[in-house]
């Protein structure tokens, strides 16, 4: 299956990836049964939860003591592909982080906002994409811009000091 590259350029992929992620946080709003297939703030439940399911496993970091505590996942399809959603809380507001295995992140980048170029009708959505060991994240919510900024870079931090598999 081919990948789409993560472009910055108006109308381009990331763009379109863009409202693909901003809608697939939306429709978790929409349902109580569809914010998290699998509830639970331990993310020794969560992470193993997605074996079995996806080709791959999530970070899940536990971000509680800054705030952010993990409320679940659930799978998601985003970018013709199966993908972890993972969700956190920060006060009233829901955080969704989507994310799966990119052949072309091979190079991390830092946590960067992904404005709504071009977007008549976007939702207000705080929209942060990077890149991290292989990985494409997708952080969106309704938190302002430098709260989500800061989850990511909190988050970021704490999946590079995940153990490794013995």
């Amino acid at each position: 299956m081919r990948r789409r590259p993560c472009r910055d350029r108006k109308g381009g992929a990331a763009t379109e990836l863009r409202r693909e992620v901003v809608a697939g946080h939306v429709r978790s709003l929409l349902g109580a049964s569809h914010l998290a297939d699998v509830a639970s703030s331990d993310r020794h439940t969560v992470k193993p939860w997605f074996a079995g399911r996806l080709d791959f496993s999530p970070p899940t970091p536990d971000l509680a003591e800054a705030g952010f505590p993990l409320a679940g996942g659930r799978l998601d399809y985003l970018d013709g592909r199966a993908v972890a959603a993972l969700v956190y809380r920060r006060r009233g507001h829901v955080i969704n982080v989507f994310v799966w295995p990119d052949a072309a992140a091979g190079t991390s980048t830092a946590p960067r906002r992904m404005d709504a170029a071009g977007a008549a009708r976007d939702t207000g959505h705080a929209v942060v994409h990077w890149t991290q060991d292989g990985m494409a994240f997708w952080a969106v919510s309704d938190l302002n811009a430098a709260e989500l900024a800061d989850f990511a870079r909190l988050f970021g931090a704490a999946a590079q000091e995940r153990v490794p598999p013995s």
